[in-house]
């Protein structure tokens, strides 16, 4: 899965860029709490849970505190400006069941058959290699867990299509925003 060809440049967004997009994540934040949106996903104590595409990390708090002392949370972003980020995060905010993982290209250092829930919030629009993404997701979920994957900046019908091509998910429901997968089968 690991490879050391370098991700398309639509992937690497400018120090300036993610600098940009956290200020505007803080703003909103202020008026749209980001808890409100992981309480819906059924994220219960003891749970494993990955925020892939974390960014500079706002949902980690409440997914630290939903999942409890007892789960686990892995925040994952390929850019080098999230996982500081995030890792200033966790030590300011004592977040101890919270794991910062920098991936190479989409392959996260993550044991397979791992989590319970992975979320991709606002994120999803931006993989180039949508089938390479969608079958590192699918290593690291466990047979009986669950992927919410927002659309983000595309349509629906774009990320259905792409969820369709990779032949490895059951579309369980649809929300207004994002999508409820599960996988179809674990290859070994």
């Amino acid at each position: 899965m690991e490879s050391t060809t370098a991700l398309p440049q639509r992937e690497h967004m400018p120090k300036l860029a993610f600098r940009l997009m956290k200020l505007s994540m803080n703003f909103m934040d202020l008026f749209f709490s980001p808890a409100n949106k992981l309480n819906s996903f059924g994220i219960y104590q003891g749970d494993t849970v990955i925020d892939y595409g974390c960014g500079p990390g706002r949902y980690l708090k409440q997914a630290s505190s939903l999942v409890g002392l007892n789960g686990r949370v892995y925040a994952v972003d390929i850019h080098d400006l999230a996982y500081k980020c995030v890792t200033r995060l966790v030590k300011r905010k004592k977040l101890s069941n919270v794991y910062p993982v920098k991936a190479n290209r989409y392959f996260a250092a993550i044991q397979e058959d791992k989590a319970d829930l992975i979320f991709v919030l606002d994120a999803f629009h931006m993989i180039s290699q949508p089938n390479e993404f969608l079958n590192e997701l699918h290593r690291l979920v466990k047979p009986n867990g669950r992927i919410i994957l927002e659309d983000g900046h595309q349509k629906r019908s774009k990320t259905l299509k792409k969820v369709n091509d990779n032949k490895r998910w059951y579309i369980q429901s649809e929300k207004k925003k994002h999508l409820i997968l599960s996988p179809r089968f674990k290859i070994k």
